[in-house]
């Protein structure tokens, strides 16, 4: 299948998970959408993730996150640069998002980070998406 974003759709298919309550998912495998996994592992918006392989298809297998009310612990993804319309931003120019709630993922010179990683080290770059 020849997605035109595959970014979206990896963000759409984890927001339409939580929203249906399953536990886990999965999603065709990149380095970049792994990069994102790795984030919202480290941040604590995802249980795990794991890189797999079925029927010869490289996957990643995403485990959600659950409060104890059943509560997801990501409320909300939003795609924010688009294929069509991309975002950058100076260093200067990075914002907190939901008031410092949530985070940015920003695709940078040195490689995928939240927006709070990327003004402390100075640069700026690409906003892929914004969760909280």
């Amino acid at each position: 299948m020849n997605l035109t974003d595959p970014v979206a759709d990896f963000l759409t298919r984890i927001r339409n998970s939580i929203r249906a309550r399953h536990q886990k998912l999965d999603v065709p495998a990149s380095k970049l959408k792994a990069e994102i996994a790795r984030i919202l592992k480290d941040e604590g918006y995802i249980a795990n993730y794991k890189a797999t392989e079925e029927n010869g298809q490289k996957v990643i297998r995403v485990y959600l996150k659950y409060g104890t009310n059943n509560e997801a612990a990501i409320r909300d993804l939003q795609r924010v640069s688009r294929p069509g319309c991309r975002v950058y931003v100076g260093r200067d120019e990075i914002r907190r998002v939901q008031g410092g709630l949530g985070i940015s993922i920003i695709t940078t010179p040195k490689g995928v980070m939240t927006g709070r990683q990327a003004r402390r080290e100075g640069v700026g770059g690409e906003i892929l998406c914004e969760v909280w």
